[in-house]
């Protein structure tokens, strides 16, 4: 049995890297959005900027993952992707007005591939730190970190582009992923465990962690889930300024409701990093989210500012999906594939709110109700897959299979 073991002070210096760097990139896309705006004057600039990043932080999460599991100083490959996103996005400000609009897009789809270091990248080295039960409040901390950041992020990028200019809310955005270098570097007291054996060729040890996830029952069941329910969360956020406009009195206050999102999010994580629950953490995929598909629902019928408890529960839903998919993720996952798994699943969500955003543009346009809907109804459709892909009845289960390794 594994002794717990939290050393508080390297892990507030862990948590002050996550946050700072989460904040930076949740800054980082709506600043490129204002600046591609404010330089050309067209607001599809802004939107190709910030898809060209999300892109590239979808397709860069598996590399990224061997990478970090194949170095013997991971740590140190975290803070170069972490220097790497830096120096990308600063790329991306100076270029905008400078160069052609295709071209920017791709150096920002390029810095976009070392944005996994700012999610799944930095998740999966908590365990080098935090050992045994407290594990699990480790987890809820580190996801207070993305609540918080995308509460404090975009605020702050509206703010700075307002004073000072879109171009300095892009480059305050990247000094925030800078500032977490040393927590990063921090990490090497904690080596990682030793690999026995030679190390497969980058290429084989990539299709190692797919097939892990595929294969892993337990693990393929929370990937699915959260990948499918953010297909939903995208479609919400992109309905909030017309929800907004249509029962807040202007589409400016649709912040307010990504707003109550984040901070629901925030408060319900901060309480389970206090009284974590019992229950096994698929359990908890599965509950909470069914409480972001009701809250889709709901927020389709909710009148005036009802709307807003209605979209907050979405946030009360979301934090703790995202603390025991972390659970999950640790339970199932080999040591020598951690990372990878860590960063691969990591992906997938992204890939599932870019497309939900995608989706619910033309769709929000027409009927933001319908668009509501078809979001709760995606959710339905990942607690659908959840009660689908369960574990086989025969055999190890795979997280029995996945502690023995």
């Amino acid at each position: 049995m594994k002794s717990s073991y939290t050393p508080w002070p390297t892990l507030w210096k862990y948590l002050g890297g996550t946050l700072t760097s989460r904040a930076g990139d949740e800054m980082a896309g709506p600043a490129l959005l204002l600046l591609g705006f404010a330089v050309t004057g067209k607001p599809a600039v802004g939107s190709a900027l910030l898809a060209g990043l999300t892109i590239g932080a979808a397709v860069g999460g598996p590399l990224f993952g061997a990478l970090l599991d194949r170095s013997p100083r991971p740590d140190r490959v975290l803070a170069v992707t972490l220097a790497s996103y830096t120096v990308g996005v600063i790329a991306v400000a100076a270029a905008v007005g400078r160069l052609p609009v295709p071209l920017v897009v791709l150096i920002a789809l390029a810095a976009g591939l070392f944005t996994a270091a700012v999610a799944g990248g930095w998740t999966s080295q908590l365990p080098r730190i935090v050992t045994g039960p407290a594990l699990d409040r480790g987890f809820a901390l580190d996801a207070t970190t993305y609540s918080a950041a995308s509460l404090v992020g975009p605020a702050l990028a509206a703010l700075i582009a307002a004073g000072f200019g879109a171009r300095t809310a892009v480059v305050i955005a990247a000094a925030l992923v800078a500032l977490a270098l040393p927590s990063a570097c921090s990490l090497s007291r904690y080596p990682p465990a030793r690999v026995s054996g030679p190390r497969p060729a980058p290429h084989r040890q990539i299709a190692a962690g797919f097939a892990a996830i595929v294969t892993r029952r337990r693990l393929l069941r929370a990937t699915v889930t959260s990948a499918v329910s953010y297909v939903g969360l995208g479609m919400l956020l992109v309905c909030c300024p017309l929800l907004g406009a249509q029962r807040l009195g202007g589409s400016a206050r649709g912040a307010l409701l990504i707003s109550a999102i984040a901070a629901a999010s925030l408060v319900t994580n901060s309480v389970l990093a206090r009284r974590p629950l019992r229950s096994q953490p698929d359990t908890r995929v599965l509950v909470s989210t069914v409480v972001m598909g009701v809250s889709m629902a709901l927020v389709s019928v909710a009148p005036g500012w009802l709307t807003l408890a209605a979209v907050a529960l979405s946030g009360i839903g979301e934090g703790p999906q995202l603390t025991a998919l972390f659970s999950v993720r640790h339970r199932e996952s080999p040591e020598h594939l951690r990372g990878q798994i860590f960063t691969t699943a990591a992906s997938l969500k992204v890939a599932g709110l870019a497309a939900g955003a995608a989706l619910a543009g033309p769709l929000a346009g027409r009927s933001v109700t319908a668009c509501l809907l078809l979001a709760a109804g995606f959710d339905l459709c990942a607690a659908a897959a959840y009660v689908l892909i369960g574990p086989r009845r025969t055999g190890p289960t795979a997280g029995t299979t996945a502690r023995s390794e």
